[in-house]
């Protein structure tokens, strides 16, 4: 292990359409600091890939995060002037497009060509590997059109093209923390088999990969955990020890909150065994933990451990299952709620054979309800005065699903009195289904470009 300073890692997205002014406050404080620095960007979720891939077929120099010109441009001169280098799964379903989009973007702002590293490995979607798909999906395998299947895969690659000179490393589906976790093997040179450390760089990487949710933006909950100054929130920069301890702050001057309820919230977020927290790269026990509070917005974790990496790899599949509608029309004053009522009845009339038509009385019965209609059924009448009609229906053909929206649209004059604020949209529909593979058969490397 390389006897090295701590690496500074900091995030400034936390999914695809993420705020683009959250980098620059990052990218300044860590500057200041001194110390080796990384700037992340997470805009990968579920099904945000398979959404570029069609993107790509659409366009195949698209595919690649739509906001990353926005996301880079207010800060890539003063990361490639100051050594803090960048490292991304925005690259989604053409890593290289976006690659060349950065290229292109130095151009723009006369600024010299980064050493960009593109990672692979993680596109399953072509034909050789359906047949292994097959055979460990099953019956499960979608029988309509497969848009996208990749594999979560882990930190080497990235660390690797770090190694060998990347300032700027575009990946697609990675594993959320091992943006973090790559970056620090890099710079702190651990073996792949050293656990408790692994562990905990990846971690601080599930800490900082939802950018401002450990900072207090998904904890913010007015008189009862309040958070200031949310609307300039400040996004997370953790600080790896070379025990891979981290300690999370946020840039100064920013508004947020970071303690140790915020970290406590997060470090549990989307872990469904803290006593074995898999990932491409490690499996994490969190059992041991303890978030220890240092000062005004600075905190760190300690107690994690390891436990060897899992024998496979996680598989997200994507297939189309046809079209979504949805419409939606306001009703106010007295006898709202009755008039957005008898013009769900009309739309149900109308549209009957189509399909299950969901209702939503926003304002009444929505989030809670039910597809099946069944809570808004039993909901008795009442007398909201301000109510918007939302419907939807999801069909295999597009213009099937078109007639919602034309139903919806004619409410103005053939529906109850008083509806406005029409608002339709029809778009493709995505599935999912997951799978194991084996880590073998998923080959990742990544290219440095000239």
């Amino acid at each position: 292990m390389n006897n090295r300073s701590p690496l500074l890692v900091g995030c400034a997205a936390g999914f695809s359409g993420d705020r683009t002014d959250a980098a620059a406050p990052v990218v300044r404080e860590m500057i200041a600091r001194g110390l080796p620095a990384v700037l992340i960007f997470e805009t990968l979720a579920e099904r945000t890939l398979a959404l570029a891939q069609l993107a790509r077929d659409a366009d195949p120099d698209a595919g690649y995060e739509p906001l990353l010109p926005e996301l880079l441009a207010p800060v890539l001169a003063d990361c490639l002037a100051h050594g803090v280098r960048i490292v991304s799964n925005f690259g989604a379903a053409n890593p290289h497009g976006a690659a060349r989009r950065i290229q292109q973007l130095a151009d723009e702002l006369g600024l010299r060509r980064p050493r960009i590293a593109v990672v692979g490995g993680d596109d399953l979607g072509d034909l050789r590997h359906r047949a292994m798909l097959h055979e460990v999906l099953g019956e499960a395998m979608p029988a309509v059109p497969v848009v996208s299947a990749n594999a979560y895969i882990g930190a080497r690659a990235i660390a690797e093209a770090l190694e060998a000179g990347a300032e700027i490393v575009v990946a697609g589906r990675v594993a959320d923390p091992s943006l973090v976790l790559g970056p620090a093997m890099a710079h702190h040179g651990w073996s792949w088999d050293d656990w408790d450390r692994l562990a905990r760089a990846t971690m601080a990487g599930h800490l900082l990969e939802c950018g401002a949710q450990v900072t207090g933006g998904y904890f913010a909950d007015p008189g009862y955990k309040d958070v200031p100054g949310l609307a300039n929130v400040g996004y997370p920069i953790a600080e790896i020890d070379a025990d891979g301890h981290c300690t999370l702050t946020k840039p100064r001057g920013t508004g947020g909150r970071l303690d140790e309820r915020t970290v406590k919230e997060q470090l549990l977020y989307e872990v469904h065994d803290p006593a074995a927290y898999l990932t491409p790269d490690v499996v994490a026990d969190l059992t041991q933990a303890r978030v220890v509070p240092l000062g005004p917005d600075c905190v760190r974790l300690e107690g994690v451990t390891g436990h060897p990496r899992p024998a496979t790899l996680k598989v997200n599949v994507c297939f189309e299952t046809g079209w979504l509608a949805e419409g939606e029309i306001s009703y106010a004053g007295a006898r709202a709620e009755a008039r957005a009522r008898l013009a769900a009845d009309v739309l149900a009339e109308r549209l009957r054979g189509l399909g299950p038509l969901r209702v939503d009385l926003i304002g009444v019965c929505s989030v809670l309800a039910d597809d099946a209609g069944h809570l808004l059924a039993s909901t008795p009448p009442g007398e909201a005065r301000d109510v918007r009609l939302r419907v939807a229906l999801q069909h295999t053909d597009a213009a099937a699903a078109r007639r919602l929206a034309h139903e919806v649209n004619a409410l103005y004059c053939c529906g109850p009195a008083g509806g406005g604020g029409v608002r339709t949209s029809v778009r493709r529909r995505l599935g999912t289904v997951s799978c194991l593979v084996d880590r073998e058969a998923v080959a990742t490397q990544f290219e440095l470009l000239a």
